[in-house]
């Protein structure tokens, strides 16, 4: 199940978090983004270790401006509260499986 993350919840969800997060930033507007999305839900079904969250760029704009969000879907991978991975544009489920490895 995706989390949806918000400027009020980003540092207890994501920074502060002991493990891995996969971030999602989308629109509901974007095709893309809408094809992502249940990929994204497969994913997080099939590995229960990481952490999906998704962040609506048009209702959190301060987080999409802090982590310099130029196209979506954009993909950011935390791990121990530290970037380490990002990607943009649709990627299937092994290409989410390579990036938070």
């Amino acid at each position: 199940m995706e989390l949806e993350l918000t400027r009020e919840n980003f540092v207890a969800e994501v920074l502060d978090y002991k493990g891995t997060v996969l971030i999602d930033f989308w629109a509901t507007w974007c095709g893309p983004c809408r094809m992502q999305g249940p990929i994204l839900e497969a994913f997080a079904k099939e590995h229960p270790e990481v952490k999906v969250g998704k962040v609506n760029v048009d209702e959190q704009g301060e987080l999409a401006e802090k982590f310099r969000i130029m196209s979506i879907p954009t993909l950011l991978v935390f791990k121990d509260g530290k970037l380490v991975n990002n990607a943009v544009g649709l990627h299937d489920k092994k290409g989410l499986e390579a990036l938070v490895e």
